[in-house]
């Protein structure tokens, strides 16, 4: 195998290592970006850090998951912007739990000026809490975020109104139970106010007061962003589903999460994740419920066209490449 592609002429190695940084612009639950990537000679490995795993919110570790396939998304991408397709393996080695990809056996394939365009979005993408716009969101938009997501796997359930009105209900009750949780409450605290630095939820991307939402968002505590007085009437609500509740199934959740967002922001869509009701056992069956029990849900998702009247949010802030990249196996392979 050629470790050079005629698109770039660089070395198989420098493209790893760019797009495991490239990787760190995912969104990840809380923000705490729990992955930690190894560069070697012909392949990529993705684990999970159980050091930033929300232990008290996510039990069983299925948004740690779900982040990590977000990260690996945002990898493939970046490789095949650069000209590599890679063998995805997920959940390589039962030996190894923590181990939750592997992306190998690259093949030299040319530049792919559509995943370029998606490394572009990578870079712009944010979270924004605030209601989004009164106009609608185009049809043939939703179809192109939701085609992205069955790629990878997953199926989005688009919500009728008796059903976002489920889900608002649902919601308010996963909050009052996670308000009831002092761990959970603690861990809440601890990633808005005291994580390390380049990790957590920073008081400027959150919003100063409640939103006008059908479905309520989560209660981070006070933030600076300023909210206006627009409803999310015009908003579309979600649920990302698959048929099995296992970790590979979770990583392909992640994986169309990261899809389907880079596709909403090429087209000026505001997605937001909830998750609170995929936290809690009783509001977890309830979606499971709405989805007629043909499958698992993953995550909820808020869509719709950003506010014009509002500057984006700022950008949550991100670790330093070294914190999440180990290039040392390959150190003399990179310029």
């Amino acid at each position: 195998m050629s470790h050079e592609t005629p698109a770039t002429d660089r070395p198989l190695t420098t493209a790893l290592a760019e797009a495991a940084g490239m990787a760190g612009h995912a969104p990840s639950v809380h923000n705490t970006q729990p992955w930690h990537w190894t560069v070697l000679s012909d392949s990529l490995e993705l684990r999970v850090v159980r050091e930033r795993h929300l232990s008290a919110l996510d039990p069983e570790g299925r948004l740690l998951v779900v982040s990590c396939g977000a990260a690996l998304h945002h990898a493939r991408v970046a490789l095949a912007a650069e000209g590599w397709t890679p063998v995805v393996e997920r959940m390589p080695d039962p030996g190894q739990p923590d181990l939750v990809a592997r992306l190998t056996g690259l093949k030299a394939t040319g530049a792919d000026p559509d995943a370029m365009r998606t490394v572009q979005c990578m870079q712009v993408r944010h979270t924004d809490r605030r209601p989004v716009s009164d106009e609608p969101l185009p049809t043939a938009v939703l179809g192109e975020i939701d085609r992205a997501a069955t790629r990878e796997g997953v199926n989005l359930q688009v919500l009728d109104d008796d059903q976002k009105i489920e889900l608002a209900a649902a919601a308010q009750q996963a909050a009052a139970v996670e308000k009831g949780s002092p761990e959970l409450q603690e861990e809440l605290a601890y990633w808005t106010s005291r994580a390390a630095p380049g990790t957590g939820l920073p008081p400027e991307v959150l919003p100063e007061q409640a939103p006008q939402t059908t479905v309520p968002a989560r209660d981070f505590g006070p933030g600076t962003l300023p909210v206006g007085e627009g409803h999310d009437r015009a908003a579309v609500y979600g649920i990302l589903w698959g048929s099995e509740d296992e970790p590979d199934s979770w990583l392909r959740a992640g994986e169309a999460l990261s899809a389907a967002w880079l596709t909403a922001t090429r087209h000026g869509v505001s997605l937001v994740p909830l998750s609170a009701v995929v936290e809690v056992e009783s509001t977890r069956q309830t979606l499971r419920q709405m989805l007629s029990g043909l499958g698992f849900p993953y995550i909820s998702v808020r869509l719709g066209l950003a506010d014009p009247t509002h500057a984006g949010p700022p950008h949550t802030p991100r670790l330093e490449t070294a914190q999440t990249v180990d290039t040392s196996a390959v150190r003399g392979q990179l310029p």
